[in-house]
């Protein structure tokens, strides 16, 4: 629906209801091509590549889940992608902390921090670069592309990480996506672009 309304989201209109015309004020187009394919909802992670082959196979391309979001500098992270000629980058981030987190002495609390970010461990973020030579990783349309590819990617010291310090929050519960709609209607989304 996003793209199919690009313009219609973007930019202003005038819609004549007597002839259906609709012109655009200052249409506004980005040097984009996308391609909507339907992949199967049964179909795992990495059969969703496989079944993208022939448009993957020519070029360095990105994947990312559609269930998380990010200030990833998408700029940066492909420059590291070709800086380390390796033929996968996942983008690490710390995982966000469920609860708020008290620093106590015996039975005082000295310190309160509601939900801090996790200073240890990074975790996958789904922000991808790869080469086209990854889909030879994936098997068949139930591969996940986190099992098998990315680890047999990693013991083969073909997957290297980007990490990314900012803002990074999954959408898996309703909780997290009361949280993010809350961040959205407050106008201080920090994924959010102009």
């Amino acid at each position: 629906d996003y793209f199919l309304n690009y313009h219609a989201r973007m930019s202003d209109l005038t819609v004549s209801l007597k002839s259906g015309i609709i012109e655009y004020s200052n249409p506004t187009a980005e040097d984009w091509e996308v391609d909507l394919v339907d992949t199967g909802a049964l179909t795992m992670t990495g059969g969703r590549l496989l079944r993208l082959k022939d448009q993957l196979s020519k070029e360095t391309f990105m994947v990312t889940y559609g269930d998380g979001v990010a200030n990833v500098d998408i700029k940066k992270l492909v420059s590291f992608h070709k800086s380390h000629g390796k033929l996968a980058t996942v983008t690490a981030v710390r995982p966000p902390v469920r609860f708020g987190e008290l620093s106590i002495s015996g039975d005082q609390v000295i310190q309160f921090q509601e939900k801090p970010q996790a200073e240890e461990g990074w975790i996958n973020g789904g922000f991808f670069v790869f080469e086209p030579e990854v889909l030879n990783y994936i098997q068949d349309e139930s591969t996940m592309l986190e099992r098998s590819p990315l680890e047999t990617l990693a013991k083969a010291g073909q997957l290297m990480a980007f990490h990314h310090a900012g803002y990074w929050q999954c959408m898996d519960t309703l909780r997290d996506k009361h949280t993010l709609e809350e961040l959205w209607n407050q106008n201080k989304a920090p994924w959010k672009f102009n």
